[in-house]
């Protein structure tokens, strides 16, 4: 099933029920991903992003949330990683064994977690550093800078600052401003929230979404945050211990009991606390 695709803010997006014709830019066929030759870290792992679409990719921490990021992004090798069963194809053309360049070349970039940023370069050092590999002009560069730059004014105002002086915040938006200077058709954005303040967080996801309606860029993000991930998400793909146990779109998984009592917290009876949560029902009836 194919996720459904809107660039209306998630106040006016339409019924989940509309369904997507867009066309698939990347699909993730029943991988499994080994570490170290041994431990088994994804099961059967299939997802779906088209071209336009905001994908969320949920889950606990532990779930393989990261570890479908870094397949897709052909990282794994780095970290003893490998892709043993399954296929991963973009714009139908298969990427199993490329290299992260190759792919950032295709139009596929990740920003990793934690925001990684080259902490000693000033924030413009770092956005350039975004269009290495593109060769391109300096007047391109120069406008995709400034175009970068009207996403995000805070880092206009913050350009000849360190970057490791700079808010977790306006680190966050130097990452993904980086991977816009490669000129993406997609992003993979592992756990944006990570760390930042309630108000922060509101207003990455506001870009995303934004980036998303203007420019055409696609997103598979990974999220611990369900609620603000579901809110300007289009489809949604919940993991448990490297399995997709449920999927759909956005809105459906919202107001899914399930998801409402065990990632959100609210069950019929109210809220609960986390300690009240029984897991072991959820799994059972998950993974049946």
């Amino acid at each position: 099933m194919g996720p459904p695709v809107t660039t209306a803010s998630p106040a006016t997006a339409p019924p989940a029920a509309a369904k997507s014709t867009a066309p698939t830019l990347l699909n993730v066929n029943g991988i499994e991903v080994i570490y170290n030759h041994v431990i088994l870290v994804l099961k059967g792992v299939s997802l779906v992003v088209p071209e336009g679409g905001i994908v969320a990719l949920l889950g606990a921490n532990g779930a393989g949330k990261t570890t479908t990021l870094r397949a897709v992004s052909c990282l794994l090798s780095g970290e003893r990683g490998q892709v043993t069963k399954g296929t991963i194809e973009y714009k139908g053309e298969k990427i199993n064994g490329l290299t992260a360049y190759d792919l950032v070349r295709r139009g596929v970039v990740q920003v990793m977690e934690g925001r990684r940023c080259f902490a000693h370069l000033t924030v413009e050092e770092n956005l350039l550093t975004g269009a290495y590999t593109r060769g391109a002009s300096r007047a391109q560069v120069a406008a995709d800078l400034e175009k970068v730059y009207a996403f995000f004014p805070r880092l206009k105002t913050r350009r000849t600052s360190q970057s490791g002086y700079t808010s977790g915040g306006e680190q966050q938006m130097t990452a993904i401003g980086r991977a816009l200077m490669a000129q993406p058709k997609m992003i993979l954005l592992d756990e944006p929230s990570m760390g930042l303040a309630p108000q922060i967080v509101e207003e990455i996801f506001g870009i995303v979404q934004n980036l998303n309606a203007k420019e055409g860029v696609s997103f598979l993000l990974a999220e611990q945050n369900t609620n603000i991930a579901l809110r300007f998400a289009h489809y949604g793909y919940i993991l448990e211990s490297g399995r997709v146990v449920m999927d759909g779109a956005a809105r459906e998984l919202a107001e899914n009991e399930d998801v409402k009592e065990f990632y959100l917290g609210i069950s019929k009876e109210g809220r609960k606390s986390f300690r009240d949560a029984k897991f072991y029902r959820r799994r059972k009836r998950w993974l049946a």
